[in-house]
């Protein structure tokens, strides 16, 4: 349980350490203040079920003191064609390299016989990259349990956002997203062995970690962070291309800029957490940040 639980075109989770989940029962939201200017600071989560269609009052109230939302990608303003052909480039592979030369003989059987039960040819992935054939598998279980990307909370704050006339910023580009999963190719194996360990587990722990983020249970979210990035080869290497090294880019553009602008900014929830995350990073550079 290492590398799934971060994709952040599927979900991440609100996670921080020191609050009681019987006084925060909700999932967390945190004003971050400089200078007497107040903006937030939102987790979110990429997919949802239709229990969790609307946002809590105390998001809307604090996207309507904003003067502008912060996101990764700004994915509503990609139609499904201009998506596709961006994300193409980086999904196919090169070289004469097949998904087959990519994993090992076990991992591919493994997964010949995943879709053959599905009764999909395997033949249709021949030439993509195993991330991309990964995020197919999760988003495959994430709608056999109920959940889509419809539900999603950041395409929710996105929508109120331009419903009500707040304007939209981006953290980076869909290009720079597609990227990190080409520098995690090395690992391409382990990553399609690690897909299969959450697959198999994938009702139990993915509705478990929703229903710790609905209930702002951080004891319990906490405890799947620390799970997810271990001190293996795997897990260090997922935790610096898809958290920390993003996570150090991001607060060196948002330090300029809380503290002058009223920010709205929601992020993949697991960007928050530990030593490297945005609520300790911001602190440490002077912020005064309190969760409401």
């Amino acid at each position: 349980m290492k590398l799934i639980q971060h994709i952040k075109v599927l979900f991440c989770l609100v996670l921080v350490l020191g609050f009681s989940q019987h006084v925060f029962a909700e999932p967390g939201l945190w004003k971050v203040e400089k200078n007497g200017v107040a903006s937030y600071l939102f987790g979110t989560v990429h997919v949802g079920d239709t229990s969790m269609k609307g946002l809590p009052n105390k998001v809307t109230q604090a996207l309507d003191n904003s003067d502008k939302v912060i996101v990764e990608v700004d994915i509503s303003s990609i139609s499904p064609m201009e998506m596709q052909r961006r994300s193409l480039p980086f999904m196919m592979l090169k070289d004469g390299k097949t998904l087959q030369s990519e994993l090992s003989p076990a991992n591919y059987a493994k997964l010949q016989k995943y879709f053959a039960d599905k009764s999909i040819d395997i033949a249709m992935f021949k030439n993509l990259a195993p991330w991309a054939v990964m995020i197919t598998m999760m988003q495959m279980e994430f709608q056999r349990v109920g959940f889509s990307d419809q539900y999603g909370i950041d395409k929710q704050v996105l929508t109120y956002a331009k419903e009500n006339n707040i304007a939209v910023g981006e953290l980076e580009t869909l290009e720079r997203q597609m990227e990190m999963f080409e520098h995690l190719a090395i690992m391409n194996d382990k990553m399609i062995e690690e897909t299969f360990e959450q697959l198999a587990d994938v009702d139990t722990y993915f509705l478990g970690l929703i229903k710790a983020w609905k209930s702002g249970d951080m004891k319990t979210l906490t405890s799947f962070y620390n799970e997810s990035f271990d001190d293996s080869q795997y897990g260090e290497l997922s935790e610096q291309v898809m958290l920390i090294d993003r996570n150090n880019d991001w607060v060196e553009q948002l330090s300029t800029r809380i503290g002058k602008e009223k920010l709205f900014i929601a992020v993949g929830a697991l960007h928050l957490p530990e030593q490297y995350g945005l609520l300790k990073q911001l602190t440490d550079k002077g912020f005064t940040i309190t969760r409401i």
